[in-house]
């Protein structure tokens, strides 16, 4: 999960004399950067006295932004001991050939991890959003879902890791081992621990019962870019170096029930429905009965959403006490109550609920909208 390239518009660029030195841990990896920015100013035109931060990663990425005759581009500084930028390239190559507005790659030191890149847009989804008039943004979500469907339109197994039990189990125990014993302070007993080894058991095998597409696994409205030309109708996508093939209901639960920005359920239905009207007529509601029944692949969509939030809450404080940055542990309570409102609505997540009402001090939670036993479940 990490930080898009943010930064103002071309036309409001600063001079370079008012840039901000880059601050560098190693004396001798900013002499390797500059040595190699300067080589980029032949190649490719790039002015380096106007390198400037653009972003700091999640992970140990950092991105800046360089002027060059043609315009910007970005740089991604990934140290090698600490990155694998590999994935990053290939994927690239794949989402531009999906059709996909991602960055080009215009150059790529690998053994010391830097990269040019395309600077596909300074303006993040997120940044343009009316948070006050959900409807207003409604434009914006349709221009998104043309890139999801895009993707998942272009799938074929076997091209990208698989999302499979393993690893979606390993991804829950974050859950446990950060947010509960780590944050919360929670000595998990014998009982507890059985019981959430049995809820991951079903939320795991609940998952993996959805075809398999691409999947962004980060496609939410921070990792999408107004393009700067106003005649490219699509959002630019980014940060889609972990993606995998996997449930087909992650990325729109991705999209709609967000790390950083919360919409009211009527607003999330609308969005989702007119994906799933969208998605069955291109063949990919082909399974069970998604293609008629709404309600059943929305089930879905929250058992999928379910495993992510309790992922992000894990790595959300595992980044605030493992890695000192606290900032994401902030929008933790967002996760906590997906994760509630979701468990009210399934028999099967009772324990769950109980748990996680207890260590966070909460009332039980009454849900009124889709009150439901999952079928198949006693």
């Amino acid at each position: 999960m990490s930080t898009p390239f943010i930064s103002q518009p071309l036309g409001a660029l600063p001079q370079a004399s008012t840039y901000a030195p880059l601050e560098w841990g190693q004396a001798e990896r900013q002499s390797v950067f500059h040595q190699w920015l300067d080589a980029q100013a032949g190649a490719h035109g790039v002015q380096p006295a106007t390198v400037r931060m653009a972003s700091a990663d999640a992970s140990f990425r950092r991105y800046f932004r360089v002027d060059s005759a043609q315009g910007a581009c970005i740089i991604m500084d990934a140290p090698p001991d600490k990155e694998n930028c590999e994935p990053f390239v290939r994927i690239a190559r794949l989402m531009v050939d999906a059709g996909l507005y991602a960055p080009r790659i215009l150059a790529w030191d690998e053994p010391q991890g830097f990269m040019l890149l395309e600077d596909i847009g300074s303006q993040t989804m997120m940044e343009v959003m009316d948070r006050d008039n959900p409807q207003a943004n409604h434009g914006l979500y349709m221009r998104a879902l043309d890139a999801l469907l895009a993707l998942q339109q272009s799938s074929r197994p076997g091209v990208l890791p698989a999302y499979d039990g393993p690893l979606l189990a390993r991804e829950l125990s974050l859950f446990p081992d950060w947010y509960l014993t780590q944050h919360r302070q929670l000595h998990i007993d014998t009982t507890q621990r059985a019981m959430l080894d049995k809820t991951f058991q079903t939320i795991v095998q609940r998952n993996l019962a959805a075809p398999g597409v691409f999947v962004h696994r980060d496609f939410m409205p921070r990792n999408l870019m107004m393009p700067h030309d106003l005649a490219e109708k699509r959002l630019g996508v980014l940060d889609f170096q972990d993606a995998v093939y996997g449930p087909i209901t992650y990325d729109i639960a991705s999209l709609m029930r967000d790390a950083f920005l919360t919409w009211e359920e009527d607003f999330v239905l609308d969005v989702t429905i007119r994906y799933w009207e969208r998605a069955r007529k291109l063949g990919l509601m082909d399974f069970e009965d998604w293609h008629s029944d709404f309600g059943a692949f929305y089930r879905a969509v929250e058992w999928m959403g379910l495993q992510r939030h309790l992922k992000v809450a894990g790595i959300f404080a595992r980044l605030t006490l493992r890695d000192g940055k606290p900032k994401y542990l902030a929008d933790a309570p967002r996760f906590i109550q997906y994760i509630r409102t979701t468990a009210s609505r399934y028999s099967e997540l009772t324990p769950l609920l109980r748990l996680i009402d207890k260590v966070e001090g909460t009332e039980p939670a009454i849900s009124l909208a889709f009150p439901r036993l999952t079928p198949g479940a006693r």
